[in-house]
């Protein structure tokens, strides 16, 4: 199971932003390639210190994890996890060790090459109540740019491979180096030798790929999950963005969604309610029958546990709420009318509310207790 962020870092939840960048450059140092060669444990720390700062680091990330665990990045979508390698810590994070290490982008001694990452896409999948309950797997189309068959590259000449052109001025206060990323190759270290038919100048094309996506049980609309590794490809020996995975929420007919809960509104007759019943109802796991007492109250709610949708994190399911109403005719024919004129003075039709009768506050706290 994978350790909690906070934990791995050794930061609380009210930690500040300073406080967990303090603790993760000091995880970092501790645990860098350069300080611990040859060290898998080591490498596998420095990882998921790096992945724990990157979601915690980032307010939106942050206020997803706290109400959804790890869950709220499912298939990779903390940025990391899932397809995690050194380049993107250093590309991203670099700047954070300062110089604890020499070198660019702070690891490994001395210049590395960047790597280029493609750029990421954008998907939004559909999803029903019933879906959801249960998780799914869902396979798309989806349009990436893919290396075209046939293309090859060279090093770069401008920049010799590092995808970075470093230069020396001289300045009244003395001499100056300064990098910037190769304008010849973008940054890439690398220059398209050959384009074949149908590939654009970076030697990519276009090409329709089914992705299948993996959706646990209890995701909301709009949570964002990550396929790493299913978005566009880079030229050369760079890597692939990553596919993000909008979840946008179908509207059911018959429940309404509340969190892990699920609400029903049930209409009974007047007969019904008076002599009681059963009724048939849809959840999101299948038909139910449920027992309507007689002298069922109008505003009655009946739980049923375990019926809602389980949540994200694994702790529980919710349940569904059977709001009863008794459904008063609008109009009457003469005997009915005639019935009902003459149960005006029968104390049985007199409104009698016990102490279990609850007001309607009361069942709005019960709703949310």
């Amino acid at each position: 199971m994978k350790e909690d962020y906070y934990k791995t870092l050794g930061v609380s939840k009210s930690a500040s932003s300073g406080e967990i960048k303090k603790a993760y450059r000091k995880m970092a140092i501790k645990y860098h390639p350069d300080k611990n060669p040859n060290d898998k444990a080591a490498e596998d720390k420095f990882k998921q210190a790096a992945e724990a700062y990157e979601v915690l680091s980032n307010p939106d990330k942050k206020a997803k994890y706290d109400q959804f665990g790890h869950q709220a990045f499912q298939n990779g979508g903390a940025g990391f996890s899932g397809g995690m390698n050194m380049e993107d810590i250093f590309s991203q994070f670099g700047d954070i060790f300062g110089s604890a290490f020499g070198g660019g982008f702070g690891g490994f001694g001395g210049q590395r090459q960047r790597v280029i990452r493609g750029s990421n896409l954008r998907v939004r999948v559909n999803l029903t109540l019933e879906e959801i309950s249960k998780g799914v797997d869902k396979k798309i189309k989806v349009k990436r740019r893919v290396k075209a068959p046939g293309s090859t590259f060279k090093t770069c000449a401008t920049c010799n491979g590092n995808g970075q052109v470093t230069r020396v001025t001289s300045t009244i206060l003395g001499r100056m180096q300064t990098s910037s990323t190769c304008e010849s190759c973008g940054g890439a270290g690398q220059t398209l030798d050959n384009r074949p038919k149908g590939a654009d100048s970076h030697g990519l094309m276009i090409k329709e790929e089914t992705v299948n996506i993996p959706i646990p049980a209890g995701v909301v609309d709009e949570m964002q999950l990550k396929v790493s590794g299913k978005g566009n490809e880079a030229p050369g020996n760079g890597i692939s963005g990553d596919l993000l995975v909008v979840i946008n929420e179908i509207p059911h007919e018959k429940l309404q969604r509340e969190g892990d809960n699920l609400h029903y509104e049930l209409y009974v007759s007047m007969p019904d309610a008076i002599l009681g019943t059963a009724k048939e109802i849809n959840t999101v796991t299948g038909k139910v029958r449920i027992k309507i007492d007689p002298g069922m109250q109008s505003g009655k709610i009946l739980r049923l546990r375990g019926k809602g949708i389980p949540n994200i994190n694994g702790y529980a399911t919710g349940d569904l709420l059977v709001h009863v109403n008794v459904w008063t005719p609008k109009t009457l024919n003469k005997k009915q009318k005639q019935f009902f004129e003459s149960m005006k003075d029968d104390e049985h039709f007199d409104p009698k509310p016990e102490r279990s009768d609850k007001s309607f506050f009361d069942r709005v706290k019960d709703m949310f207790a």
